[in-house]
């Protein structure tokens, strides 16, 4: 009897005989014997042909065979400890759907334009499907942490008639005969969320029309945005710690085989555990200028000075207590100190910079009213954003986590390009 089954779930099936779809990834031949080395997208399996143990028409075909090429394949489970599986195919019977002929990426090695206009193809190599299934893998623990910790998802809109932070960065569009955007955060209707569901979270696509190549950027990317009412600045960096924590081990325990293919060093991941280190603005400031950094306090950090910072830690660390002049004109000032505000920046360990940025957000209507003057928006555009503040406002914080960059640091990626399935930079939007 012939079950059909999926590479990834052969453990199950050893000593029967099973069919399976396929491509070939590879092959080899020492002469009497062909080797075939078969992906399905679940998994990979060694598939074995012996001269003579099978009809001359089989063995013609399992020639015939090339790189992509497509067929179901039938044959007996056997278990082999060698293999990468544990497991490997004695066939028994092919039947090709389609040859492939002159397949453009081959195991030679290709410059990263090449394989970015074939990206459709290169997403079938073993490194880059391992990074979209970490990639899910850490989709489905953000919405398991929040899930299980009270938080209700919420879509934000795309379309925006305002920006969260400045319109200096939006791609901006006619909406019929209004201005819009598409939205580089969902942030402000979030905090909407918030005020009647408690606590939320949502996950979806932002963009920024900065013309930025660098290997930190996205013009199309992915976010995570929580908000939380009763939530002070403390508060939040507990549930962040506790939240990439739990990232973290989920891939590790859930996606070891393909941290392994990629070549990451797990034992770098498997000590991300709550709590993370936590330094200030003024402290990150001192530091910098004794390492020989030119910067003075009231500037931004960029990516040498977070990389910086970051070596000397072997966690995610916390840079708090911005000044209020370098952030978002929603951010909270601290009571004891009203130049800087109760924000943080999660910096991802070995290089990768920032991978949330938080805060607790101003709840009193007169001081929001005065950062709108202060920046210069609008309050005719942003009235109902104050009325969170004029109808029953509360403490609450949120945060950000960008979704490739944390692909990016968790699979010890260099660039983000790698991270997304088609990744819109400056220069491409194709394919």
């Amino acid at each position: 009897m012939t079950t059909k089954s999926v590479i990834s779930q052969v453990h199950q099936h050893a000593g029967e005989t099973v069919r399976i779809g396929a491509w070939i990834q590879n092959k080899r031949s020492s002469g009497k014997i062909q080797f075939l080395q078969l992906r399905d997208g679940t998994g990979y399996i060694q598939g074995v042909v012996v001269k003579s143990e099978v009809s001359e028409q089989l063995w013609n075909d399992a020639k015939s065979l090339t790189q992509e090429s497509s067929l179901y394949v039938t044959g007996i489970i056997r278990e082999e400890p060698r293999s990468q599986s544990g497991y490997e195919m004695t066939i028994t019977e092919i039947e090709i759907i389609h040859i492939t002929e002159n397949y453009p990426i081959t195991p030679k090695e290709h410059g990263v334009d090449f394989l970015m206009d074939h990206r459709h193809l290169w997403l079938r190599s073993q490194k880059q499907r391992a990074v979209m299934v970490i990639r899910a893998e850490i989709i489905r623990a953000v919405q398991q942490y929040f899930d299980n910790n009270g938080f209700t998802l919420v879509d934000p809109p795309i379309l925006t008639p305002t920006s969260a932070e400045g319109t200096t960065n939006l791609f901006h569009t006619k909406y019929f005969e209004e201005d819009a955007y598409l939205t580089q955060s969902g942030q402000l209707y979030m905090e909407a969320a918030a005020m009647a569901l408690g606590k939320v979270y949502s996950f979806g696509p932002t963009f920024r029309a900065e013309k930025s190549k660098t290997r930190r950027h996205l013009i199309e990317f992915w976010m995570i945005e929580p908000e939380m009412a009763f939530t002070d600045h403390e508060e939040s960096l507990k549930v962040q710690e506790a939240f990439i924590s739990h990232v973290v081990q989920s891939v590790v325990k859930n996606c070891r085989k393909e941290l392994e293919a990629i070549g990451r060093d797990v034992a770098k991941l498997e000590v991300i555990q709550a709590p993370f280190p936590r330094i200030t603005y003024d402290e990150a400031i001192s530091f910098l200028q004794s390492e020989g950094h030119e910067i003075s306090w009231g500037e931004d950090f960029g990516a040498p000075h977070e990389t910086a910072i970051a070596e000397k830690y072997e966690k995610p660390v916390f840079i708090t207590h911005y000044p209020a002049a370098i952030k978002a004109f929603y951010m909270k000032p601290d009571p004891n100190r009203p130049e800087v505000v109760l924000c943080a920046d999660m910096i991802a360990p070995e290089g990768y910079g920032e991978i949330i940025g938080g805060s607790q957000r101003i709840d009193d209507p007169k001081l929001l009213e005065e950062r709108f003057k202060e920046h210069e928006l609008s309050m005719e555009n942003y009235q109902w954003y104050m009325d969170l503040r004029t109808y029953g406002t509360v403490p609450h914080s949120g945060f950000g986590l960008g979704l490739e960059r944390t692909v990016a640091w968790i699979c010890g990626l260099d660039h983000v390009r790698e991270t997304i399935p088609f990744p819109r930079t400056l220069y491409r939007l194709y394919p």
